[in-house]
């Protein structure tokens, strides 16, 4: 169950002192320093910095990938740290939607295909599977392109058919990792476009970015640099400041 924060927003993401380290020794990379982070139900939250800061790590920790070494981070009322391999991976598997950079298409499947994969994993039949699959397709305006193959399809078109397989499960929590980074301008911004939407329904969507053209279509941004985070500004800011 998410819990009420003192201004009477929901929250989906809790995160407080969580820090990441890779390697030991003189090979210690420090990718997380203490980071307090909340993130509210029907939020699109960007995190933006230059690369190596801790963005993706960041994202990581709270997509219950990565084990932090330090702190706590409640996601959808789960404290992650409380779970172990299995109850992680189902928590992902059940409450968590998955955009990434390069799409991570299945060369081999049509787009329909591809989309069914979460429900898949959740034990849904192949035939309802499917058929939900069709109807999120048709919502992210592609409902003539089901049935082909990744390589038929546009940057653009393959990344709505990532976006469709994030949602096809309905989970509470989406995750992108820059989404529009190998997309043109115009096709970013209806890709951001969709993605606005799914957080005025009431999801939560937290995106990783570094294309300062799309901050617009955020509630907030939160600026990180060397494992921390800096600043967050609310969209009334987005622009305001020199970036990261």
């Amino acid at each position: 169950m998410s819990v009420a924060s003192e201004t009477g927003g929901v929250q989906s993401v809790a995160c407080r002192g969580v820090a990441k380290r890779y390697g030991t020794g003189t090979a210690e990379a420090v990718a997380l320093r203490g980071v307090d982070l909340d993130v509210f139900q029907g939020e699109l939250l960007m995190l933006m910095g230059p690369s190596g800061c801790g963005k993706t790590t960041l994202l990581s920790v709270v997509a219950g990938i990565l084990d932090q070494d330090a702190g706590e981070c409640v996601v959808l009322g789960e404290r992650l740290s409380d779970l172990d391999a299995n109850a992680k991976a189902a928590f992902r598997c059940r409450a968590i939607g998955f955009v990434f950079q390069a799409f991570n298409l299945i060369p081999q499947l049509s787009a329909a295909e591809n989309t069914m994969i979460p429900l898949l994993l959740n034990n849904a039949s192949p035939a309802r599977a499917l058929a939900r699959a069709h109807d999120i397709i048709a919502q992210v305006g592609l409902k003539d392109r089901a049935k082909a193959l990744p390589a038929q399809l546009s940057g653009g078109q393959q990344q709505r058919i990532a976006i469709a397989r994030a949602l096809v499960h309905e989970p509470k929590l989406i995750v992108c990792d820059e989404p529009t980074s190998a997309l043109d301008h115009a096709t970013g911004q209806s890709v951001l476009e969709l993605l606005r939407g799914i957080a005025d329904d009431g999801r939560t969507l937290i995106v990783v970015t570094h294309d300062q053209r799309i901050l617009s279509f955020a509630d907030r941004v939160a600026y990180m640099d060397d494992g921390r985070i800096t600043r967050i500004d609310s969209t009334q800011r987005v622009g305001a400041g020199n970036g990261c």
